[in-house]
């Protein structure tokens, strides 16, 4: 099971990348979450306006289910505001 170090160094790595997704409005680490329950696995966490299913996004902008070995989480948050 990967570090948090791990998870970070991964995520600082892949940023920029996937925040050039469409629809991803932000990036962090935090606990997988599969069908609403929290897990142990460490994961990327992609925070998204709306989920979409992969046949309705282009290639560019699907979210990989790892990046080097690190699970991903795709969250729907809707659109982040600064106050």
């Amino acid at each position: 099971m990967p570090t948090i170090e791990e998870v970070k160094r991964v995520k600082e790595k892949h940023e920029q990348e996937l925040m050039n997704k469409n629809g991803v409005a932000g990036c962090s680490i935090g606990y997988k979450e599969i069908d609403g329950k929290r897990t142990d696995k460490l994961s990327i966490v992609c925070y998204v306006k709306e989920k979409k299913t992969e046949e309705n996004l282009k290639r560019k902008d699907i979210i990989p289910g790892e990046i080097e070995g690190i699970p991903t989480d795709v969250v729907e948050s809707g659109e982040f505001k600064a106050l």
